[in-house]
């Protein structure tokens, strides 16, 4: 029988393991989506918290729904594993080394007249980035592919991908052709290890953390509207940025440049060339926009308001969710909109490797990484010694 297709004992972990675990995979955030892979690599393989069909189901959301995908899985996982107030833990555990850095580099963006030192001593990390994003692209093909049409629907959505074509556009074509082409396979293959079809069962929870949201954005526009703007500035990008994190940057350049007139285009992109080399979702850019223009409370509302939509729309979305996969039209639609996640991997693929300067040294770097990633090697380990090579090339390069 098709392990994919197995049950295996799950363990439900405490909050604080949850917490723990999740925080040691933020502060190794690097590469955006392909940190999908490695959350799967730990909640499936390694803790066996979920079995490897309900994270995928898991995926084919974070993916339909706006929001940085990396991130939202995190909640995913939590939700399933430990109810809401799990996924908040999850989703806070993996998104708080990518703030707190960002916060700080925000403030010494601040302090200095360049910045160059300081992504000179990243740069080493954009290597690694790739490789890391490359290997998630073949480990998360290798599980998916079962047939020479599987490629070609991916491969479809990578091209889509990279010719600029908006991302919802992508996962409806997708859908459709899943539902066309494909058999839901992961789905129908274990219909009799699934119970009735249930109607999803209202959560008041849920109703009074959207409420608690809401509350919380009123009191802020009557106590600082600078403040709320900036909140209420993140929270709309985030609800409209669907596709993953990289599809709410064009969002943010309007709202901030040209909009609100916050700060200048090269400010920006100083802010988004910060994001891109520090660990988390690339979203983070939030948090250096909101402290230049607010200060800490600048940096603390505009990272609240770009993560909590998406948070939200996880915790809503999902047991509506769990009830359309008993639908096999719905569960063929969702096996296509997870073939075009593999498109989504390896465009982001070929964005990061020609964004990357190359030299001998990081094309060396980045082999390494990749080779050693493939054969299992943790990822932080990975991470971590291609820091401290970094380090030892930054010094060079800085003389």
């Amino acid at each position: 029988m098709d392990p994919a297709l197995s049950e295996p004992q799950q363990i439900s972990p405490s909050i604080i393991q949850l917490f723990l675990r999740f925080l040691s995979l933020g502060i190794t955030a690097f590469g955006g989506p392909a940190m999908v892979v490695y959350i799967q690599r730990m909640a499936v393989d390694q803790e066996r918290w979920l079995d490897e069909v309900t994270f995928r189901k898991g995926v084919a959301l974070c993916q339909t729904v706006p929001g940085a995908t990396a991130i939202q899985a995190a909640a995913y996982v939590g939700l399933k594993v430990r109810g809401i107030f799990g996924a908040f833990v999850a989703f806070v555990g993996f998104g708080l080394p990518a703030v707190l850095l960002i916060a700080i580099l925000s403030m010494l963006y601040t302090k200095v007249t360049v910045i160059q030192p300081v992504t000179i001593f990243f740069t080493g990390l954009q290597a690694l980035v790739v490789a890391i994003v490359a290997t998630a692209t073949i480990t998360f093909g290798r599980q998916l592919f079962t047939r020479f049409l599987d490629m070609i629907l991916a491969g479809i959505a990578a091209v889509l991908f990279l010719a600029g074509v908006h991302p919802i556009l992508i996962i409806l074509l997708a859908g459709m052709l899943g539902v066309m082409l494909l058999k839901s396979q992961f789905i129908e293959g274990r219909s009799h290890l699934l119970a009735p079809p249930q109607p999803p069962t209202f959560s008041v929870t849920s109703l009074v953390l959207v409420v608690i949201a809401g509350t919380g954005f009123l009191v802020l526009l009557f106590l600082n509207p600078l403040l709320f703007n900036i909140a209420s500035t993140m929270a709309r990008i985030d609800l409209f940025a669907f596709g993953g994190g990289q599809a709410a940057l064009p969002l943010m350049l309007h709202e901030v440049v040209v909009a609100h007139g916050w700060m200048d285009s090269m400010t920006f992109l100083n802010g988004v060339a910060l994001g891109q080399i520090t660990p988390g979702p690339i979203v983070v850019t939030a948090t250096f926009v909101g402290y230049l223009v607010q200060g800490w409370s600048g940096a603390f509302c505009a990272t609240v308001g770009i993560f909590t939509p998406s948070f939200l729309v996880i915790i809503l979305a999902e047991p509506y969710y769990e009830y359309l996969l008993q639908s096999p039209l719905f569960s063929r639609a969702l096996q296509g909109v997870i073939l075009s996640f593999v498109g989504l991997l390896f465009s982001t693929t070929v964005r990061f490797a020609l964004a990357v300067p190359w030299t001998w040294f990081l094309g060396l770097l980045a082999i390494g990484a990749a080779v050693a990633l493939d054969r299992g090697i943790k990822i932080i380990w990975v991470v971590l010694i291609g820091v401290a090579l970094s380090i030892a090339y930054s010094a060079v390069l800085l003389g």
